[in-house]
């Protein structure tokens, strides 16, 4: 089998059995075990050269009041292909500035998402070791809508792919088909 068809079938193995779930009205989690060690989880988490290579770089200050700016550039994730109309205002650099709420390296991670005010939401991210692997669990709180939940499942759904073909080594899938699947996967799957 070659490559790209062991990044599919991959990919598709763990969408299969990988959907975040609706913890409340306004909060999802998602949780991926990842081959290790915790160490190496954590580094593709926090620095911006590895966390490109699944969602997006930028500094982080990792301490509590430290500030976070994501930089997206999802076109880089798409293996040349297209971007479909519908996620065009997301083809060039997109920013998202936060404020780290707590840091315990290793552990924890939890800042506030596309936003410093109190309204804004946060995403926590909590490592595990188990054995040889690590359980990532991705908790996202305080989404203010239907389809700010949609636009969230969709994303970390399609991003959390790419992180573990990244972490497995194998090639990753164009991002834009997997959002293009997954919202609507979503979107059927979440209470209207």
């Amino acid at each position: 089998m070659n490559q790209h068809a062991t990044a599919r079938t991959s990919a598709q193995a763990f969408a299969a059995d990988g959907y975040g779930t609706r913890l409340a009205p306004d909060t999802l989690r998602f949780e991926r075990l990842l081959p290790g060690p915790v160490e190496r989880v954590w580094a593709y988490l926090t620095e911006p050269e590895k966390r490109r290579r699944w969602m997006a770089d930028g500094p982080m200050e990792l301490t509590p009041g430290g500030q976070v700016n994501l930089v997206f550039r999802n076109g880089e994730l798409n293996g040349g292909q297209p971007t479909p109309e519908r996620f065009a205002k997301y083809e060039g650099e997109h920013h998202n500035d936060g404020i780290v709420l707590a840091c315990e390296p290793n552990r924890l991670l939890r800042f506030s998402w596309d936003g410093c005010s109190a309204g804004a939401s946060e995403v926590t991210f909590e490592l595990t070791p188990r054995g040889e692997k690590v359980l990532l669990t991705v908790t996202h709180q305080r989404l203010a809508s239907r389809d700010a939940m949609l636009s969230v499942a969709g994303g970390w759904h399609s991003h959390l792919a790419l992180l573990v073909e990244e972490l497995e080594g194998h090639e990753r899938p164009a991002i834009w088909s997997l959002m293009s699947r997954y919202v609507d996967e979503y979107d059927a799957r979440l209470p209207k």
